[in-house]
């Protein structure tokens, strides 16, 4: 046992050596092959490229609470640690590098361009591994894994097979978002969208028809205009043909109830190639789809537009049209969404494309039944509908990337046509070539749950952590990639789900409510924090605003709020070790004092078990931080130093007792000052692998608890008075107490002690007394405060509060008011009128108290 603690703590001279401690004793080790009951959760993986950011911080700090307290209940844990290969962030990333060497990956090859980007990875790749260290996350290093790993790799070429030969993996044209800069096809969550000032711009393509549009140029790909079928004013028109300006092409006029006949004056251009909605209302009228421009978002269409880049097209079209006479109004600036990419801020283009699909449909429904089942559930339930909202109405997934850094499509083309699938351990006939593209990133990482496990090998992780028990991540991302890890976890687990729960957790915001970002200059950087506070507050000040589902709110007052909060524990500790304080096992006998603390431990264990069930890491944090601060540190240590200065040794083995579960119950969310302290308390290897506290109803005192909370009222009284009498908190003052025959009697000590009141001498005269609870309370003031100051602040106190008495008499004798007031306010009032009394009579006491003369 270590006695001997600093006089302050540091976090910088204990995380380090205590997680490398942590690390190298194998604390976070998991065995497969372990009895015990199994408890397991993934890290969503960061990308490569990726720094710790706060959401991160937030995250992970979950994760490693749930994790800490799951082997501390002596559950067989593991939480598996990995990156994602983030395709087109470390692409650009690299491509960037070269770009300052005067290189293009064209330049490199493919194969060389993707050993550069390798090269990379081992060099840069994964700070923020690095960093979850700082933060004190207790993963298991031993089964760290990458997106393109070896074994994650054969899972990836496994299930494309598995999924082909079930016709669930299809090839076809289809508009999808198209990056000019990144010349990828992207998923929808690596579109931004954002309302951008634009330009609505109505056209006239004929005396009767009259088309508004954002996108201008893209008229140069129109193959029809649609009407709604029951629209009256253009019926006679569907049918025949209208001539498209411009070009001298002739389209048809068609009816398609998608079209909103109320929207602007009720006819749609239609542009197949270049619109998700037109492209289906082409399939559905069998429309040609005329494709306007190349990959980089270049026109291609011949005429003088040829070869400009869409948005000089634009301005050159509107001008052609106006000059022809035939634009009927424009509009500007005109808000409206637009999507960029999410990487490079690229304006993004719909655009008809050659690309690879998972046919989503049947995979979605499983994904909906299991939570509908129960066989997973999402916390809290009414984030539940976002969910069905999102795998109730999936579109088929794009799944190919035009990228070289990914997991290649095992797809592979003959000579004659032919198209081959071929699976980890197959070869492609002599001839073949394939694929060009890669898979996107959310293709790999949906397998994540499972492909970290050794799966398609049935591997003793695999049987003994899956379906793990908790996945801890934000809302933000509940669409697109927890329903992707259900439907290809259901699809390739025979029915198991991947996790059991799903629990969600909201955005870090500022102090204020508001989104971080960069151009608000409101964004935290954990490290700056981790540096200047400590690892410990930096993950109490996101814990106690992490409530299930919502976002959180920090601020650098309360990461140093939380450091203060390190202190007042490692200051308390520090206490009752140099007064003895020990472990071991506790006497019959004890003082009221030390039965309240012990009962209202048991209260606390009981509380914090329920809410860490819930997720309510912020009730837990509050409720764990008013026991260590309110009732162990100001209340049973100053109760224990009387007791100590009394020679009750058993003091100290309360002392240690309440120190030794209050640092395991913090544990999980203040790692390594709990770390520090428990073992200084108990003299054993470390809190990581010691046992969580349980509630032992033995201790339970309702007697106790009862008797204390007389004291606490007693004692705050009085320190309420000597506030208002102006006495200084440290100021002795001489006082008799009428205790005789009451169940205060037996801590007179303590309360004086609290209080700072003296023994009154034989000369003792009061000049200020107020009767507590039935205690009669006298005290000598004299001398101790400016009289004169003191009867002026009361004097006017006294007059508002005899103000606000009048106020309230004058509205309860008010028969109008009285008859028309619901009962809840008038309620309120006769409340006001009560306490308004009640501060006329204390301050009338308080001046007559005062010394006269």
């Amino acid at each position: 046992m270590n006695t001997e603690l600093p006089t302050q703590y540091t976090p910088a001279d204990v995380e380090t050596q205590s997680y490398e401690r942590w690390v190298s004793g194998g604390y976070f080790g998991a065995d497969p092959g372990s009895e015990r009951e199994p408890y397991s959760l993934v890290l969503p993986p960061p990308n490569v490229t990726g720094v710790l950011h706060i959401g991160h911080a937030l995250d992970h700090s979950i994760q490693d609470a749930l994790s800490r307290r799951a082997r501390m209940r002596g559950m067989e844990t593991l939480w598996l640690p990995g990156m994602d290969h983030a395709g087109i962030a470390t692409q650009n990333v690299v491509e960037r590098e070269l770009g300052k060497e005067g290189l293009s990956r064209h330049d490199l090859g493919r194969e060389a361009f993707i050993d550069r980007v390798w090269q990379w990875k081992h060099e840069s790749g994964g700070r923020i591994l690095g960093q979850m260290k700082r933060l004190g996350d207790g993963v298991d290093w031993s089964r760290e894994r990458f997106t393109m790993d070896e074994g994650l790799s054969r899972a990836v070429q496994t299930i494309f097979k598995r999924l082909f030969d079930d016709g669930l993996i299809y090839r076809a044209e289809r508009i999808i978002n198209w990056c000019p800069r990144c010349l990828t096809a992207l998923s929808d969550i690596e579109v931004e969208h954002s309302e951008d000032e634009g330009e609505l711009v109505s056209i006239r393509y004929s005396d009767e028809i009259v088309v508004a549009t954002t996108r201008p140029e893209t008229m140069l790909g129109d193959t029809a205009v649609a009407v709604h079928p029951n629209d009256e004013r253009y019926a006679h028109l569907v049918g025949t043909t209208v001539e498209l300006p411009l070009t001298g092409r002739r389209i048809p006029i068609i009816a398609d109830e998608h079209v909103d006949p109320a929207f602007g004056t009720g006819c749609v251009k239609v542009t197949p190639a270049h619109d998700p909605n037109d492209f289906e209302i082409g399939r559905r009228h069998s429309l040609p789809s005329l494709t306007v421009m190349d990959e980089r978002g270049v026109i291609t269409a011949h005429g003088p537009y040829q070869g400009l880049d869409r948005f000089e097209a634009r301005p050159a079209v509107v001008a052609a049209l106006r000059e022809q006479g035939l634009i009927v109004a424009e509009k500007r600036p005109y808000l409206h969404a637009v999507g960029h990419c999410s990487r490079c801020k690229t304006v993004v283009e719909p655009r008809l494309s050659l690309q690879w699909f998972v046919n989503v449909s049947p995979l979605a429904k499983a994904a909906g039944d299991a939570v509908r089942d129960g066989r997973t559930r999402i916390h809290p339930p009414e984030l539940a509908k976002r969910y069905f909202d999102w795998v109730d109405d999936m579109h088929d997934w794009c799944i190919s990337r035009q990228l070289w850094w990914g997991h290649r499509i095992p797809v592979w083309y003959g000579p004659a046509g032919e198209v081959v699938c071929l699976g980890p351990d197959e070869t492609a006939p002599e001839g073949y070539v394939q694929d060009p593209d890669v898979l996107d990133t959310w293709f790999s990482s949906a397998l994540w749950p499972f492909s970290t496990l050794g799966w398609p090998e049935q591997t003793p992780e695999l049987a003994r952590f899956y379906p793990t028990s908790v996945l801890v991540t934000g809302y933000d991302i509940l669409f697109f990639w927890v329903a992707r890890m259900m439907m290809f976890g259901l699809y390739a687990m025979d029915g198991q789900p991947p996790f059991r729960t799903v629990a969600l957790h909201g955005m870090v915001r500022d102090q204020f409510g508001k989104k971080m970002s960069k151009s608000f200059g409101n964004v935290v950087d954990p490290l700056d924090w981790i540096d200047r506070y400590g690892a410990d507050a930096t993950r109490f000040t996101l814990l106690r605003g992490a409530n299930p589902g919502s976002d959180v709110a920090v601020s650098e007052d309360w990461a140093a709020g939380s450091r203060n909060f390190c202190n007042k524990i490692w200051n308390a500790t520090r206490f009752a070790l140099m007064n003895g304080a020990t472990v071991g096992e506790l006497p019959a006998s004890l003082t009221a004092a030390d039965r309240w603390i012990l009962s209202r431990l048991q209260t606390v264990i009981t509380e914090a078990d329920a809410a860490f069930e819930e997720f309510e890491f912020a009730k837990a944090s509050d409720l764990l931080y008013h026991f260590a601060w309110d009732e162990v540190c100001d209340w049973y240590l100053e109760l224990a130093k009387v007791q100590l200065s009394q020679g009750l040794d058993h003091t100290r083995l309360v002392l240690g007792h309440v120190l030794d579960a209050l640092l395991r119950l913090l544990h999980p969310l203040v790692p390594f000052v709990t770390e520090e302290l428990w073992r200084a308390v108990t003299g054993r290897e470390s809190v990581v692998v010691s046992s969580w506290p349980v509630a032992d109803p033995r201790y339970a005192d309702p007697a106790a608890e009862a008797e204390i909370l007389a004291v606490q009222e007693l004692v705050t009284e009085i320190r309420r008075f000597r506030s208002d009498q102006g006495l200084k908190p440290g100021q002795k003052v001489a006082a008799r107490l009428s205790l005789s025959g009451t169940a205060l009697a037996e801590h007179e000590a303590a309360i004086r002690s609290l209080l700072r009141l003296q023994e009154p001498s034989g000369s003792f005269v009061p000049t200020a007394s107020l009767l507590v609870a039935g205690v009669n309370v006298e005290l000598d003031t004299a001398g101790a405060i400016d009289v004169a100051a003191e009867r002026k602040r009361l004097e006017k106190d006294l007059a508002v509060a005899r103000k606000e008495a009048a106020q309230v008499a004058a509205k309860l004798g008010n028969e109008q008011f009285m008859a028309k007031a619901p009962d809840d306010v008038v309620a309120k009032v006769r409340a006001r009128a009560e306490s308004s009394a009640a501060d006329i009579a204390r301050l009338e006491g308080q001046l007559a108290a005062l010394p006269t003369g």
